[in-house]
């Protein structure tokens, strides 16, 4: 036997060794290599996204007054604004009908609406720079719109989401999220919805109230907790800053929240909008988007009101992460681990960098 094949065996240690993680809300597996975050970088370097932006941009087709690109005129609007998408990937109108000449192909018409949700008047805020109040009243605007979309019998689900910044594909600098409203369940809250499912059916409780339970009792991965919710990187994250936004409470969506829920929802988005711009002191872009009860009026006892987010940057406000090569052919990868991750958004000032400036 060789020194090498001999040598003691050090003990597994999750920051330090490459190993998998399981994400029990998809059934999907991820591999964290710890160990490489000592690598230097060579590789592409982003242009870093200006830090200023009128209050009022008059060919903003977002801002107050303003003409859009279907000729409509928004109001002068003081809070919050919603307008059916000029350019939705969704009709209601979709005839019903599919197309399936062989078992290889397949297709199935799919009915829907997409709307815009303008957060404020303002062109220069972000989420992160509004106050708590404001954004209550954009969670106020998300519950009118899950009340009057999600009544539609024609409607089965609808994701609340938003696209922050040009490097995550929105179009338009000015404060705003989306709602695309369909008829069947989207895939991925068809792999949340079995995975939920089969959970309470195996523990006879709610995977996501055991979840959070076991976070705020470990403490290693929470970012914020507050009476209502709870911001953790969760231990399966896949982006090196991703995190899970969670009900406390066993709730269905955000049309089951209270005025104190929807005050301490406002409370947490603001805190982990921050940490992020505090993180590289930037505008830090990501995707986020809140997951809830289907509307097609079935019963849904085991859905957790929860939100992830899914912010690309890797090591600084120029230098972001790429899912390639192994990631798209084999399996998903990270190299800084979420409890690496959570110590740092955990350890940033709750007051913007830009306090003062706004």
């Amino acid at each position: 036997m060789s020194t090498k094949d001999s040598a003691p065996r050090t003990a597994f240690d999750l920051t330090e060794h490459p190993h998998k993680r399981y994400n029990p809300l998809t059934g999907e597996w991820l591999l964290v290599s710890p160990h490489r975050t000592k690598r230097p970088w060579q590789g592409q370097v982003e242009d870093a996204p200006p830090e200023t932006r009128p209050r009022y941009d008059p060919d903003c087709y977002l801002c107050p007054g303003n003409t859009r690109a279907s000729g409509e005129v928004n109001p002068q609007y003081a809070h919050t604004f919603v307008f059916t998408n000029d350019f939705a990937a969704l009709l209601p109108d979709t005839p019903p009908g599919t197309y399936a000449p062989h078992p290889l192909l397949r297709a199935e018409a799919e009915s829907g609406t997409c709307r815009v949700l303008c957060f404020s008047p303002r062109h220069d805020l972000t989420l992160a720079e509004m106050d708590t109040p404001a954004i209550a009243r954009v969670i106020a605007a998300w519950q009118e719109q899950m009340r009057e979309v999600g009544a539609r019998p024609d409607i089965g689900y609808v994701q609340v989401f938003e696209n922050k910044g040009a490097m995550m594909g929105a179009s338009n600098p000015h404060p705003h999220g989306q709602l695309w409203a369909t008829r069947t369940l989207p895939r991925e809250v068809e792999k949340e919805d079995a995975a939920q499912h089969a959970y309470l059916e195996a523990h006879k409780s709610c995977l996501l109230c055991d979840y959070a339970a076991l976070e705020l009792e470990r403490g290693e991965r929470v970012v914020y907790a507050n009476a209502h919710f709870a911001v953790v990187v969760p231990f399966w994250a896949l982006w090196p800053f991703e995190t899970l936004l969670v009900s406390r409470a066993h709730v269905g969506g955000l049309r089951d929240l209270d005025a104190d829920a929807v005050r301490a929802l406002a409370d947490a988005l603001r805190q982990i909008t921050v940490r992020y711009d505090n993180l590289f002191r930037t505008s830090f872009p990501y995707s986020m988007g809140f997951h809830q009860t289907p509307t097609d009026g079935g019963v849904y006892p085991h859905w957790h009101l929860h939100a992830h987010f899914y912010p690309p940057l890797l090591r600084s406000a120029t230098v972001r992460k790429f899912m390639v090569g192994y990631e798209m052919l084999a399996t998903p990868q990270r190299d800084i681990t979420a409890e690496q991750a959570a110590a740092r958004l955990r350890g940033l000032s709750d007051v913007h960098y830009r306090q003062g400036q706004i």
